[in-house]
């Protein structure tokens, strides 16, 4: 139970909107669209998150194109599936009119299935992958910019770049993009996607307090991954990451949300297991070190509190309380449970996260993802 008079249970603002409490449900892929469309199973999935209360929703990577898809039955956002985006949004603001819902928009480059998708890649491809050009580069973007015309137009309250976790975001960041156009190579056009697409949007959002911001990996623990020095270097050094979080600053963005790996590949710095458990250190020093950075001109969203179960409240609410973070991001204990903060500010018992990776095993056999030790959700 918390206290009542709890900082993790106290409003904050996100641009020019304010979310009830500091906790964040991460976005947690389903895998449960159905040709790309929103299902019903999807708008339970969420409508039961609405229901516990959160201060945000980041909604699951939503593909912006129907061939850039990481799981088989993930939600593609266009025009055609509009309808469907509608309908879950009302259902959510239903359940809570107060809850912050962002989608976040993606298209999953090297992380496409090969076997429904198209794998693609900004440099060094695999036999399997195709080189993108820079005109395919170019209609991204503009995709990426009309999801997030759609989100709104959908009745979110925002989006969120996915820029982490080794997707073609992630991918555009890092220093081994040496692309030898105008989508490579310096800081500058790696960046670009980012600057480009926050400034066309703000001069195009009718929604003056749609909020804006971004997931990246701080670190991937990668050769030449976001957070290292250099394209053949793999060893952390966080002093580029901390340009794109000031060229964030600097873009107006509301927020960003720190991350860190690529899940499948560094999994454990993504996500703390029981035996990496201590891993969680790395991922809220990040987040300290983008508050410091960004003082008060942007919010900062921590990862990595599932590990932890009921250990995560105390250590939440210090990190809170000492100002190294703006909210605490929740990303398996969402699938546990979903009234997670409606249960802990009622009293009520919590059903944590037992960290079986039985979601994550789910999602890699491309079977609709839920927590297999309290079944929330009735099929």
């Amino acid at each position: 139970m918390l206290d009542a008079n709890s900082i993790l249970l106290s409003s904050l603002k996100i641009g020019n909107r304010t979310a009830q409490n500091r906790f964040v449900a991460q976005p947690m892929e389903g895998n449960d669209g159905e040709n790309g469309a929103v299902s019903e199973r999807a708008i339970k999935r969420y409508t039961q998150l609405a229901e516990g209360k959160w201060g945000v929703i980041v909604i699951e990577a939503l593909a912006v194109k129907s061939d850039a898809l990481a799981r088989k039955n993930q939600m593609v956002i266009n025009r055609e599936h509009l309808p469907g985006f509608k309908k879950l949004v009302s259902e959510m603001k239903k359940a809570d009119p107060n809850a912050l819902i962002l989608f976040q928009i993606t298209h999953s480059g090297r992380k496409s299935g090969k076997d429904f998708s198209q794998p693609t890649a900004l440099y060094d491809p695999a036999p399997h992958e195709h080189l993108l050009t820079t005109e395919e580069i170019d209609e991204i973007q503009r995709l990426f910019v009309e999801a997030t015309l759609l989100a709104e137009e959908a009745g979110a309250d925002g989006v969120d770049f996915k820029m982490c976790h080794g997707y073609f975001g992630c991918e555009l960041l890092r220093p081994a993009n040496q692309r030898d156009d105008k989508w490579g190579g310096s800081f500058q056009n790696r960046t670009r996607f980012l600057s480009e697409s926050v400034k066309e949007l703000k001069n195009r959002l009718k929604n003056k307090d749609f909020i804006l911001g971004s997931r990246i990996s701080y670190w991937e623990g990668i050769k030449g991954g976001c957070g290292t020095k250099s394209a053949d270097d793999a060893v952390e050094d966080l002093h580029e990451m901390d340009e794109v979080i000031r060229l964030m600053v600097n873009l107006g963005l509301d927020y960003v949300n720190v991350s860190a790996g690529i899940p499948g590949v560094t999994s454990e710095i993504t996500r703390p297991t029981a035996t990496s458990k201590w891993f969680y250190l790395h991922q809220f020093r990040y987040a300290r070190r983008a508050k410091a950075l960004v003082g008060d001109a942007m919010k900062v969203f921590g990862s990595a509190y599932s590990v932890l179960k009921e250990e995560a409240l105390p250590l939440a609410e210090e990190n809170l309380q000492n100002g190294d973070t703006d909210f605490i991001g929740w990303g398996r204990q969402t699938l546990a449970d979903p009234l997670f903060p409606k249960r802990l500010a009622l009293g009520e018992q919590v059903d944590y996260c037992k960290l079986c990776s039985g979601c994550s095993k789910l999602m890699v056999k491309q079977e609709k993802v839920k927590c297999i030790i309290y079944p929330v959700i009735k099929e």
